[in-house]
């Protein structure tokens, strides 16, 4: 169910799918952030307790 976008069609497409790349590099730095600080945060605890 695509609407007709006509001439624009090209711009909107491209415009979507750089949305959609865009929304998903950043969860990907998010989530690899994420895990990062998880690891760092462990080895900061693990120092802490005799």
């Amino acid at each position: 169910m695509m609407p007709e976008l006509g001439k624009y069609a090209a711009t909107v497409l491209s415009s979507y799918g750089i949305s959609i790349l865009l929304l998903v590099a950043l969860t990907a730095l998010s989530l690899r952030r994420a895990a990062r600080v998880r690891r760092e945060l462990a080895a900061v605890e693990a120092r802490r307790k005799p």
